[in-house]
Parts: structure tokens; sequence; C-alpha cells
């Protein structure tokens, strides 16, 4: 599938040397999700306000849609909807007139029947004539997706759109988001919330420092990164772990009732069977044994500990 976002050695530095992008270069595909990860001050911000114009890269090219975003900014910006993370409406207008207002922003005409179809869609229609005021704060943030679809994107950045959102919006939006996506639209997610990256992206990025330290689809990202876990549950705690389990590299719990074995889902052999043999032959009586995947958030700890050591 062909890139709709072509970014190549972007860079921006501020007076007194501070360089928010260190050469991030990135390709999106049309039609994907993907999720950005990262801590705060990792340039996730800078980089979607770089890509939408808000800001100029020091150095660099973004092509979307095959349009430069300083040559053809008008052509470029046109193919982007922009979600921002603060939630700045205007209180006293109508949800239906603030989404046809950022329609006509872009020179689009009037078009009722899309802006019908987008609010419905959002589950907005309902509330088209009511003011932003009246509304509650995940009914705010739907509104700023209306207004940032008015004038039919094929790109989407969504800017940590769940954040102060319950856990039954959350799962609203990403609902939403995954309708999108099956319309045709590219989204770009930027989010705190790992679970959030886990349920709904296709690719996952992850950048700190100004720098992209990896691309990878989710699931190949787990497999690859993914670690499992054994924990062998005992009968009863022990002090120590017997020496004659050293060889397994095993970790023993707070409360010294579990040992916890640690092995490669890639690996060809897991040694869970020479473990459990020996666990028998040192006389440990079990009591359960469970496994348990490495979540996206270890990899992502994981990650971005490594990357800045």
């Amino acid at each position: 599938m062909a890139a709709i976002l072509s970014i190549s050695d972007l860079r921006k530095s501020y007076e007194g040397g501070f360089e928010a992008l260190k050469g991030v270069s990135l390709e999106i595909e049309e039609g994907e999700i993907l999720a950005l990860l990262g801590p705060n001050g990792a340039g996730k911000t800078t980089l979607i306000s770089a890509i939408c114009g808000i800001i100029n890269a020091t150095s660099g090219q973004v092509l979307v849609g095959g349009y430069c975003i300083e040559k053809d900014f008008r052509a470029a910006r046109s193919l982007i909807g922009l979600v921002p993370q603060e939630i700045n409406l205007e209180p006293f207008e109508k949800v239906i007139n603030s989404v046809r207002f950022s329609r006509g922003l872009f020179g689009k005409t009037r078009n009722d029947a899309l802006i019908e179809e987008i609010l419905k869609k959002l589950s907005l229609w309902d509330k088209r004539d009511s003011q932003i005021k009246e509304l509650s704060g995940g009914m705010k943030r739907r509104v700023l997706i209306a207004k940032a679809l008015s004038h039919e994107p094929r790109v989407l950045f969504l800017d940590e759109p769940t954040a102060g959102v319950d856990v039954e919006l959350r799962k609203d939006m990403w609902e939403v988001v995954q309708e999108l996506k099956d319309n045709g639209v590219t989204i770009i997610l930027t989010t705190h919330y790992i679970e959030e990256a886990e349920a709904i992206a296709d690719r996952v990025g992850v950048i700190t420092g100004g720098q992209i330290l990896l691309v990878k689809d989710k699931d190949e990202l787990m497999t690859q990164l993914g670690q499992k876990q054994l924990c062998v549950q005992l009968a009863g705690p022990i002090p120590e772990i017997p020496k004659a389990l050293a060889d397994h590299q095993l970790e023993l719990s707070t409360e010294g009732d579990t040992l916890i074995y640690t092995y490669d889902t890639k690996g060809e052999r897991t040694g869970i069977t020479a473990l459990l043999n020996d666990v028998a032959a040192a006389g440990l009586q079990l009591r359960d044994v469970s496994t348990r995947q490495s979540s996206l958030e270890d990899i992502f700890v994981g990650l971005v500990s490594g990357g800045q050591s």
C-alpha cells in the first residue's frame, strides 16, 4: 500500500541549540492507524506541529499525498485533519455551526448532508443545536473530531484524544476511530494510554528525545520483543531459591511463595519441562502454574529506558 504521509530527515532546532526533532524519517501508509508513543517532551507534539505546518522545521521534508507541506502548503494542509489535545471551543456557539465554520475555513462549499453524516457518526446529531458549554467533556472531544473531519481530510491526527475521558467514553472513542479507518481515513494517534495503542493500532511508533526508536507492526512488536513469564506458585513460602535451581535464573516473589521464570517466546525450547522437573526434584510442592505475556507497556518502558541510557 502506498504511503500517504512521508517524512524525511525532519529536524527542528531552537535558539540556544535545543533539538526537538533529530532527523525523524517515517512513512505512514494510507488507511492505517499508527500509534505514536513517547514520554512527555519526547517530540510528539513538535512532530505533529511540523507536519501540519503550525511550526517550520529547521530542515527535512514532509509530503502529504505527494504535496510538500512547505512548497504546496494549501494542498497538503487540506488533506490533514487535526484534533488537538486541548479543548479550545467557543462555549456559546452551537455544535452544528462550529463544525460548519471549520469546513468553511478550508474554502469548502457548504455541504449540510456531509455535516449531518459526520455528526450522526459521532453521536452528535441530537446535540447539533446545543451550545458547546452544555456538552460533557467526552462530547466536546467528539466536536473536535467533527470539526477536523468537516473538510474531508485523508489524514487525521489525534493528539491524546481520550485524555481526561472516563473508561466507557474512551472505548466509545475507540469505536469511532475504527469506523473512521474503515472509511479510509489514515489516523496518527498520540497517547499516554498504552491499552489504547494495544486496542486499535495497526503499527506502533516509539519516539523519545526527538528520535524515532522504532516503528513496528503491533503484533510483530509483541512477538519480537515480548517475553512470557511462567509463575510457579508453591504450596508454601520459601526463604530463598534452592541452589539446585540456580541455572534457571529464577526470581522469587516478595511473598516467597512464587517462582517466576522468564523465557523468550521466539526460542525453540522454553526450558519449562526441565524447570518443572528440577522443582519437583528439589522437593518443592506446587499449588498452581500460570503464564503471563509481556504487555505493550512493558515493552514501551523497556525501549524508552534503553533509549535514554
